[in-house]
């Protein structure tokens, strides 16, 4: 008993990607068709490949693994509660940071910075 195989637009699009490649490179084709309908379809090897596959004589197949069971119980997580102080508390600890964080870079200016070609401009006049 043989069941046919239903392939997602991804399967799809890479089997017929590697026939019409296949065809392309002068593979010998799977399934008669006669001469006017390939001149029909232009001699386009996606075409052929698509009539091929559509008519189930590739000899393709696709691994589906499946993910392994488990038969362990899931645990529920304890949630830790925390209270209001405690959130206050953290918070003022990452501004305190972040202020710190603040002091070192230092912030810029734009009075502070000057362009240098201005400075070579204004020494090159006097």
């Amino acid at each position: 008993m043989k069941t046919e195989q239903t392939f997602t637009k991804y399967e799809r699009a890479r089997i017929l990607g590697a026939r019409a490649l296949q065809v392309a490179m002068n593979a010998p084709l799977l399934i008669k068709i006669s001469k006017e309908d390939l001149e029909k379809i232009n001699f386009n090897a996606l075409k052929i490949a698509e009539i091929e596959l559509d008519s189930g004589v590739l000899p393709i197949s696709v691994k589906k693994p499946f993910p392994l069971k488990r038969d362990e119980s899931l645990k529920r997580i304890k949630e830790v509660k925390i209270s209001d102080d405690k959130v206050e508390e953290m918070e003022a600890e990452e501004e305190k940071e972040i202020v710190k964080e603040g002091e070192i870079m230092e912030l810029a200016n734009p009075d502070d910075e000057i362009e240098p070609e201005a400075e070579a401009d204004d020494a090159g006049e006097e």
